[in-house]
């Protein structure tokens, strides 16, 4: 079989090749490919003190660098001085006005060129190209997703409007007690396989076994990513679900989505953990964490409560594994049709996005 297929029949399929997780210019391939997507920028509650986000992560993730500017609108810019390329901002701040500090050119907080010393007499001068290149910027709940290219972003969202769009997602606050970064010496594909299945929880994550249902927990599939389900054990704590959800009625302990390549967002009923899994090199990732509250009183219950633990025992797991595909011995297996449909699902959706 092909290093570069996985069959379309799980119970036929065998996983992706490990060059998939060890080859640096395979990796630098689908690296290229996340400017192809939207991606997580921000809850807009993290404006409440600032009017200026830098995110620095996209300058690793879509190879642009890339700050939020708030004043009558939202905007999403180029981070980078037209004059010479000189990083804009470092720190979330609250200004009226972006400066450069190399040589002092001056933009507005769309991205307007404004001024520039010393430069009277230069001819032409400015043009279009003076300004900040912009980004698209769509706003939803207020969660802000930035793209450079041109998916579509009402199908984007789709399936989380769908499932989750009466959880009062607008009202969440932005906590930076949760913010979390942690560096993690494996492929960006293998954190994400390691989510997207709930097969190994009852081997590695003992205390949230005793929470989760396991032998529930179920997972579906849809466009551009998995939700999968956890349901609470007999007496732990569940979503109030209203009568809207298509869930009501069931004892669901936290909702985990991905969507591709790197972005998942776990809901919980206290509220919103966000997940960001930024590929360094071929071995080497970054994870961000940021968390969004909803219910202050049960930040510290369910399967929501200790994500500090969980996070740890992943980390384990996939540099564990990482050391593994890069064995001479090992080159792919075999998909569990019961457990590991997303995974499996996940790779199929890599391989179309490079072809």
């Amino acid at each position: 079989m092909a290093r570069d297929y996985v069959d379309e029949d799980i119970s036929r399929a065998l996983t992706l090749h490990s060059d998939y997780y060890t080859n640096p210019e395979l990796f630098e391939k689908i690296k290229a490919s996340f400017s192809n997507h939207w991606h997580f920028a921000v809850h807009s509650s993290e404006f409440d003190n600032v009017n200026i986000i830098p995110l620095e992560r996209m300058g690793d993730i879509i190879n642009d660098e890339v700050i939020l500017t708030k004043d009558e609108n939202y905007a999403c810019i180029s981070n980078v001085c037209t004059h010479r390329a000189m990083l804009l901002v470092e720190e979330k701040c609250k200004k009226s006005r972006i400066q450069c500090p190399y040589h002092g050119r001056t933009f507005d907080l769309q991205g307007q060129f404004k001024n520039m010393p010393k430069f009277e007499n230069v001819k032409n001068f400015p043009t279009h190209k003076d300004n900040l290149k912009k980004f698209k910027l769509m706003n939803w709940k207020n969660l802000l997703f930035a793209n450079k290219s041109e998916q579509n972003f009402d199908e984007f969202i789709e399936f989380l409007d769908d499932r989750i769009g009466w959880m009062n997602i607008e009202k969440f606050k932005y906590d930076s007690s949760k913010d979390r970064t942690y560096s993690v010496k494996a492929n960006w594909a293998l954190y994400v396989d390691n989510y997207l299945e709930g097969f190994h929880i009852p081997f590695v994550h003992g205390d949230l076994n005793n929470i989760i249902e396991n032998d529930s927990y179920k997972t579906e599939l849809f466009s551009n990513g998995v939700l999968q389900i956890g349901f609470a054990k007999p007496g732990e704590l569940c979503f109030n679900l209203p009568k809207e959800s298509i869930d009501y009625g069931k004892n669901i302990a936290a909702y985990y989505f991905w969507l591709y390549p790197n972005m998942m967002f776990n809901f919980y009923p206290w509220g919103l953990s966000v997940n960001i899994v930024v590929p360094l090199n071929s071995d080497k990732s970054k994870i961000i964490y940021r968390g969004y509250i909803g219910n202050k009183d049960l930040i510290f219950e369910g399967a929501g409560g200790d994500l500090d633990k969980v996070e740890e025992e992943d980390q384990q797991i996939v540099e564990g594994v990482q050391r593994g595909v890069t064995s001479e011995s090992y080159e792919r297996g075999r998909y569990s049709p019961e457990k590991e449909t997303g995974v499996h699902h996940f790779h199929r959706i890599l391989l179309k996005n490079l072809d």
